[in-house]
């Protein structure tokens, strides 16, 4: 019995010094390779939290530009702006932009990239200038179409008033002040959803359309069942980004209107600047822009998890 224990004891060691012979140690710089390569999503992570937690502590307190010293005043500064009218007013201005530019711009990208993809001598020089928009600051853009609505030079002023349309205020009246920042939105932004769904438009498969119009399948048909399913991901990315900008759009809005005329435009990115920097209250002012990133936030968490899931769907998990 102990002759057998030793021999199994004699073959363990064996196999023992084979493993080790066979495996060579791993070296440090291999084991520490996952932590570099999750160090900077790390750094980053703690770049926006530090900014974060700053934020929500000087809004818990009367911290002013105009005076050296402040205290803590604890949930003073939230109750008093959520019993404001006027911050439930810049709310619903943040969300009324935000689903307007969003939509407008979703359904002009789709249909401009549906119109793009295709191979002519016109698509390939409209692909070329349509991208001329986003290469524009929003705020020069903002400026080129003031001079271009002007009621006395601007183009597009003649041409309204070529057709009978005289007058039109655009930005100086309550009732088109966001038709026009929408406007100035949209022409901005739509090229960027007409590059993400011609990008999408061109890496499908030419195999099931192909058969779809052997088949006799309409072009409706073959873009509801082929077309729509197949580029749903790229398409909920675009409305994510969109999405998310539109709720902070400030530059747009600022240099047209600067919230104007009264508080049409004042949304909760200009409520929140006037507070910081007209007023010079920063703990005012700080509430504003946590309750914007709680919007962000929610929008974005949801619209990923729908993308995932449609992903899934996508590729038939």
């Amino acid at each position: 019995m102990v002759e057998k224990q030793g021999e199994s004891a004699a073959v363990r060691e064996l196999k023992r010094a084979g493993t080790e012979a066979v495996l060579p140690r791993i070296p440090f710089s291999r084991k520490a390779r996952p932590y570099l390569i999750l160090a900077p999503a790390l750094l980053l992570t703690i770049g926006i939290l530090i900014p974060f937690f700053t934020s929500v502590y000087y809004s818990l307190t009367n911290y002013s530009f105009k005076y050296q010293d402040f205290s803590f005043v604890g949930l003073r500064n939230w109750t008093r702006m959520l019993s404001d009218p006027s911050f439930w007013h810049s709310v619903w201005v943040t969300v009324q932009y935000a689903f307007f530019s969003t939509a407008v711009e979703m359904v002009l990208g789709i249909a401009i990239a549906l119109m793009l993809n295709q191979e002519n001598l016109l698509s390939r020089a409209l692909r070329m200038v349509l991208i001329f928009p986003l290469m524009i600051a929003p705020v020069i853009a903002t400026l080129i179409w003031q001079l271009m609505t002007n009621s006395s030079v601007g183009v597009i002023s003649y041409w309204l008033r070529a057709i009978g349309i005289k007058d039109f205020l655009w930005g100086a009246s309550p009732s088109t002040a966001m038709f026009t920042v929408v406007l100035i939105d949209a022409w901005v932004y739509t090229p960027f959803v007409i590059i993400l769904v011609l990008a999408g438009l061109r890496s499908l498969p030419k195999a099931p359309f192909e058969s779809a119009m052997v088949d006799g399948g309409s072009a409706w048909f073959t873009f509801k069942t082929l077309t729509l399913p197949m580029i749903k991901p790229l398409l909920l990315i675009a409305l994510l980004f969109r999405m998310m900008i539109s709720l902070q759009e400030f530059s747009i809005i600022f240099a047209l209107t600067r919230g104007g005329p009264g508080d049409t435009l004042m949304s909760l990115p200009l409520t929140a600047y006037n507070e910081a920097f007209t007023y010079k209250e920063l703990g005012t002012a700080l509430p504003y822009m946590i309750v914007l990133w709680v919007f962000v936030y929610i929008v974005s968490h949801y619209m990923i998890r729908y993308w995932s899931q449609s992903q899934k769907k996508a590729s038939g998990n």
